[in-house]
């Protein structure tokens, strides 16, 4: 594969029998103007397939991306689960209804994250034996395999039995997208030492280490982890709940953007700083690309019975082509199934403590 722009190229034939990504075209800071942008790189220059769901008129000129036509918008300022309910024409809903109606192969949406998460859950519903659905998002770890965290935002509020079944699903995670053969799993709290955290913390770290809950995810525990931990390979997958993951996953996404400007700024700051940034780039350019927030592609919606994908709601065209292409390579590695699979082994162990969070 080559690196273009942060993307990389392949052959599109390697695409044909695939359904096509189904796009919510109107959400995003920048719908529908980047999103469509976005969607003909990923057709054009990754091979993958695409439909656009929204207004037509908004849309405009796709390049032959066909479209599927939503009359509603979800604005970022609406109540998430009432306006799934209440805009049944919106565009992420119809999005969400191609993968349920077998019109498309996932779903991406860069808009209101929570009613991306509403319209997942009434449309695809959530795999039968996990409790919550729980956003898993990459972090670079430089030069080597990124740490995923989980939750990042769906779940404000968590039992400690639901934070066991992040653990298993970011294991299943971390092995399909990453090739971590058996992914060690860790705790996020305010220290390494036993003890340390808050309630749900520590009865989620009795369960963690008191349980065999690793049995059916092929896992390792690795204890208590610290948020500088995060992006240094301690762990290749962390859990926590979703107030905690989401601030974790905002802050550090800011902290880098400034970095990274920062060092832009600077070299350039100048013309005698400026005459070296040609001998500097080069090799800087993979570190920004590893740290750029655009090249990680679409965080995913783990424990719905379809591929749901979360893209950045700023993101640039260059980075909606790269979560077009994570949602097809979550499809590609069947992730859903392996879910399934992961949730059925678990249902033979009787010490398990998440069988009882079964969803009916």
């Amino acid at each position: 594969m080559v690196s273009i722009g942060g993307i990389s190229e392949q052959s599109q034939d390697q695409s044909l029998t695939r359904l096509p990504v189904a796009v919510d075209a109107m959400g995003g800071d920048n719908a529908p103007a980047s999103i469509v942008a976005g969607a003909k790189l990923a057709v054009e220059r990754l091979g993958v397939p695409v439909v656009l769901v929204g207004r037509p008129d908004e849309i405009g000129d796709t390049n032959g991306i066909p479209v599927i036509s939503a009359s509603e918008v979800i604005s970022m300022h609406d109540e998430p689960a009432a306006s799934v309910r209440r805009k049944r024409d919106s565009s992420v809903v119809r999005a969400a209804e191609a993968v349920r109606d077998g019109q498309a192969s996932s779903v991406l949406s860069a808009g209101n994250t929570g009613a991306a998460m509403a319209a997942s859950l009434l449309r695809l519903g959530r795999i039968r034996g996990i409790s919550r659905p729980a956003i898993a998002v990459p972090f670079p770890v430089l030069g080597s395999t990124p740490t995923t965290l989980l939750d990042c935002g769906a779940n404000a509020d968590c039992s400690p039995e639901w934070l066991v079944q992040f653990a298993q699903m970011g294991a299943v995670y971390a092995r399909a997208r990453f090739g971590v053969e058996r992914p060690r799993v860790g705790i996020m709290t305010i220290g390494e030492e036993a003890g340390k955290g808050n309630a749900l913390v520590k009865d989620t770290c009795s369960l963690l280490e008191e349980t065999n809950w690793t049995t059916a995810c092929g896992a390792d525990y690795v204890g208590n982890l610290e948020g500088r931990d995060l992006m240094i390979g301690a762990a290749d997958v962390i859990v926590c709940d979703g107030f905690t993951g989401n601030i974790i996953l905002k802050s550090l996404e800011g902290g880098m953007d400034v970095a990274l400007n920062a060092i832009r700024s600077a070299l350039r700051s100048t013309p005698e700083v400026s005459a070296t940034a040609n001998l500097v780039d080069p090799v800087l350019a993979p570190i920004y690309t590893e740290l750029d927030v655009e090249s990680r592609g679409s965080a995913a919606l783990l424990g719905t019975r379809g591929v749901s994908m979360i893209a950045h709601g700023s993101a640039t065209p260059y980075g909606i082509a790269n979560a077009i292409r994570t949602a097809s390579d979550m499809v590609e590695v069947q992730m859903v199934q392996r879910i399934r699979d992961m949730v059925e082994q678990r249902a033979d162990s009787s010490h398990d403590p998440s069988i009882g969070e079964t969803i009916r």
